[in-house]
């Protein structure tokens, strides 16, 4: 069947929904193109079919498609960023690398020459996982790339700073512990948003600060709300190359029920989006997105807060590539300015009801 797509600045675009159905043809994310269908991409969206180091359920491998084919709703103009970004840059969907699901350390060794590949000629990837054992080698190669140590934002109701799990040292809960020991996290800009949930001791806590680790629980979302959040994590970052991490479980399984080790309590999926365009203008160097977990997902509740959460970094990537935001310039209170999208000219429920 003639693939029927949108063409914009020199960039191929998603197939047009206004002539194929969205539900029809090949689920690539938001039905784009494949990265052997253009010539070169400014960003691509991998996934990483991977789940052998779960520590609770199994079944994240079938996370990226279950995304993908969440996507097919996405529409290619995102009014909180006024931006297209498919005709900003070239965005391609670089299917799913191939790694060994009974070799751990070989598919880590897999993940982290395939990442370095795809970002040979300046791509920059948005991964799809895949349970966070995957980070560790994303990491690897975002530093490599970068030619040093590099900041990060990881949102997760878990740590996953822990050393071993029955004595494996690879696993989704030890990644950047294993970071931080490799000297590949720069320790001055790093920080878990949203975690929550017991933990097995105050050791956990005691370990992870002195790694270098900051903490935005989900508690401080709620009370501190979004502009703060964004305000102190902005101001902890900083210019430094910056990756961003995301395990789907710092939703409240009420957004996100589809996950290995869900836990309530957590953020909406309104907040994750609204922190992630808080980062407008940050120097992004790659994102995931991962944990999704179909199986235990109702209605793709999961798989679609996975994939606007995808579609919402691409956008963050999008807009920095054509200048979108001014990383010396950028005012966190411009959060609480109305966007194309919200109605200027409504009444504060405050001044409804006086």
């Amino acid at each position: 069947m003639e693939e029927l797509r949108v063409e914009a600045n020199g960039h191929l675009g998603p197939i047009d929904s206004s002539r194929i159905p969205r539900y029809a043809g090949a689920a690539t994310f938001a039905r784009l193109p494949r990265l052997d269908q253009v010539q070169q991409a400014d960003i691509a969206v991998v996934g990483v079919p991977f789940d052998s180091g779960v520590s609770y359920r199994p079944g994240a491998r079938f996370g990226a498609n279950h995304v993908r084919e969440a996507s097919r709703l996405l529409r290619p103009y995102n009014p909180a960023w006024d931006l297209s970004p498919f005709e900003a840059v070239q965005v391609a969907d670089a299917g799913d690398m191939a790694v060994n699901p009974f070799n751990i350390n070989e598919a880590i060794e897999t993940i982290q020459q395939n990442a370095l590949d795809l970002t040979a000629a300046g791509t920059k990837l948005v991964t799809i996982g895949g349970d966070h054992t995957i980070a560790l080698p994303l990491l690897r190669a975002a530093a490599e790339r970068a030619g040093g140590p590099v900041a990060m934002l990881h949102f997760d109701a878990h740590l996953d700073t822990w050393d071993t799990y029955f004595g494996a040292e690879y696993t989704h809960g030890t990644p950047f512990r294993r970071a931080v020991e490799e000297g590949i996290l720069d320790t001055e800009s790093i920080c878990h948003v949203g975690t929550r949930g017991p933990l097995y001791g105050k050791k956990d806590l005691d370990d992870d600060h002195r790694f270098g680790f900051g903490i935005v629980t989900s508690a401080d979302v709620y009370y501190q709300g979004v502009r703060e959040v964004v305000a102190k994590l902005r101001d902890r970052i900083g210019d430094t190359p910056l990756y961003i991490s995301i395990d789907i479980d710092v939703l409240d399984p009420a957004h996100a029920p589809g996950t290995g080790t869900p836990e309530a309590g957590g953020i909406s999926s309104r907040e994750l989006l609204e922190i992630i365009r808080g980062f407008r203008g940050m120097n992004i160097i790659g994102a995931d997105v991962v944990e999704v977990a179909p199986a235990y997902d109702h209605a793709e509740i999961t798989g679609v807060a996975g994939s606007h959460v995808a579609y919402e970094l691409v956008s963050l990537m999008a807009d920095n590539a054509v200048g979108g935001g001014s990383r010396n310039g950028y005012d966190a209170q411009a959060l609480a300015a109305p966007r194309p999208s919200q109605p200027q000219d409504i009444e504060s429920d405050q001044e409804s009801f006086e």
